[in-house]
């Protein structure tokens, strides 16, 4: 026997199930198989061990060969052939095509090169990655663990330096990447503290596919956990209704909660009970829909854009359940049996969905189209399905900026969607904190903004947001939003949970024991001072972002 059989034969022994061992001795050594049962096998080992070792040696030695055998035979039957076009030659198929794209006409060069410029050919290196005469920004030479926010409006070549030492980086010779950079100051020259690996938290509705209207009605885009994977519990949708235009009939399988940007709408919906519910809503206005509950959005003369939110993160816009399509999707005579009218009366029904599509003014009067059937119109507070939140005075901190909220305590309607509408004036930050029941969806309206989100156990990343911009940050993630920019932020923080709740970073040192706080970050006696013992929310700060004394007055 050859060496590489044994080998082959080795590695096939180590393959096989003890039980076909088994089998083998059986048949070539008529030994009874109950023999080789483990109690057997126990009894051999403990009596007559000189022997066991033995017979153990023989066996494998003798079944060694034909179970080799046996599996090489098997693998070569199942081995697979080449199949060759009829009347081809090995010969034939094994060559390397040579023939190539003929170019057309007038084209100069070649596609490809040739064995000459394979490996080391002894030229001299050349060319230059240098980038010569670029702009730093104020705060970019300063220590990167500062993490000053860096202003790149203004450059025509935004540069990813921080400092000179530590995670300072270098120069940008490119691709260009500027018209990103510039609004992604934070990602592109990350802050000194930025460490490990952290999801993606930010997505721009600017770059999610636009879905159009019939005869400009309108518009919708959305953002899910197709486009920001890390989104699992909410996603939202962005529509725009022209004047008069309708969102057609129809349902979903996760709840909707809509808030009005601009314009007014008037929504109409109808409960299992078969309540019926209409209202007009405003800019600044909110709603909530819950799964499976058939409603419609029609916008009035001057149109309208909105802002809806779904307590699913897989949720797709796409997916909706449409009048039109349940009524094309079922054979005639049974939607004509359930209308209880001739099948001729479906004639002009629309032969494709509409999704949004132009409509006739709505009354101006509501009560023309209040229909209600004998369960009335739904009259208990879980059962209201607007809330006139533009009415709603906010929570206002000095210098800093408002803050008010709704939740199921207020709006029961919503069971489990929570909501805060927060402004930041320049400078100022929405205060260091997490949340310790709910992922935090956010979406920008207003301004410049940044959040860094801390991710245990020693990973962190900040992240740039602008109008338009969802945000994302898990459960327990600690995160606070800073406007940096020179207008006002203006942000919807959204909980999937019956209550809005957050932990105050700064509130929880404060409540401390003095001494535990001070043994373990070294905090001197005068922070130790200021810690608050209330919940800040916000906080104002110098609106020149490289200014680092926070104590005096903004």
């Amino acid at each position: 026997m050859s060496i590489s059989q044994v080998k082959k034969y080795k590695d096939l022994i180590r393959t096989q199930h003890c039980h076909y061992h088994f089998e083998y001795l059986e048949q070539s050594w008529n030994l009874p198989y109950s023999f080789l049962t483990a109690e057997g096998i126990l009894l051999v080992m403990f009596l007559f061990p000189e022997f066991f070792c033995l017979l153990s040696f023989l066996a494998l030695a003798s079944l060694a060969i034909p179970i080799a055998n046996d599996k090489l035979e098997r693998n070569e039957k199942r081995s697979p052939q080449n199949v060759y076009p009829q009347g081809a030659s090995d010969a034939v198929v094994l060559d390397i095509p040579t023939a190539t794209a003929v170019p057309p006409p007038g084209a100069s060069g070649g596609l490809y090169g040739d064995e000459s410029l394979l490996g080391y050919d002894g030229n001299p290196v050349s060319g230059s990655a240098v980038v010569e005469d670029y702009e730093l920004v104020p705060g970019q030479s300063a220590d990167p663990v500062e993490g000053l926010e860096l202003d790149f409006t203004e450059v025509k070549r935004p540069q990813p330096i921080r400092g000179t030492s530590g995670k300072s980086g270098a120069t940008d010779h490119g691709p260009d990447t500027s018209r990103y950079d510039r609004d992604n100051s934070d990602v592109f020259a990350s802050p000194g503290t930025d460490t490990g690996g952290v999801d993606q938290f930010q997505w721009p509705m600017g770059l999610s596919h636009n879905r159009l209207g019939l005869d400009r009605s309108g518009w919708a885009r959305q953002q899910n956990a197709a486009n920001l994977p890390a989104a699992t519990e909410m996603a939202g949708v962005d529509m725009r209704l022209s004047p008069n235009a309708y969102r057609e009939l129809h349902w979903h399988s996760a709840g909707e909660w809509g808030y009005v940007f601009n314009g007014s709408i008037r929504v109409a919906l109808v409960n299992e009970a078969g309540q019926s519910y209409i209202d007009d809503i405003n800019a600044g206005d909110i709603w909530y829909f819950p799964p499976g509950v058939p409603h419609s959005i029609q916008a009035f003369e001057q149109g309208a854009e909105f802002l809806l939110v779904f307590d699913d993160g897989f949720f797709s816009e796409d997916s909706t359940s449409l009048v039109t399509e349940m009524f094309l999707r079922n054979p005639r005579s049974v939607i004509a049996k359930d209308l209880q009218t001739d099948i001729s009366n479906l004639d002009n029904i629309p032969k494709d969905q509409l999704y949004i599509f132009p409509g006739t003014p709505p009354p101006k009067d509501i009560s023309e189209q209040n229909t209600t059937g004998p369960a009335g119109t739904t009259s208990q507070p879980n059962q209201q399905y607007t809330f006139h939140w533009s009415q709603q005075e906010p929570l206002t901190i000095p210098n800093a900026g408002t803050l008010k909220i709704v939740d199921p305590t207020t709006f029961p309607a919503a069971a489990d969607i929570s909501a805060a509408l927060v402004t930041l004036q320049p400078g100022a930050m929405r205060e260091l904190h997490w949340h310790p029941h709910s992922d935090e969806w956010n979406f920008f309206l207003t301004g410049r903004a940044r959040i860094t989100i801390f991710a245990a156990p020693a990973s962190s990343q900040t992240f740039d947001y602008g109008p338009g911009d969802v945000g994302y940050i898990p459960m327990v993630f600690s995160h606070y939003i800073e406007n940096i920019g020179d207008d006002e932020v203006v942000f919807l923080e959204m909980l999937k949970a019956p209550r809005f709740e957050d932990i105050s970073a700064g509130q929880w040192l404060g409540l401390t024991p003095r001494q535990v706080v001070k043994d373990t970050l070294n905090l001197p006696d005068e922070v130790l001072d200021n810690l608050p013992k209330y919940k800040p929310y916000l906080i104002s700060g110098p609106t020149n972002l490289t200014d680092t004394n926070y104590t005096k007055p903004f």
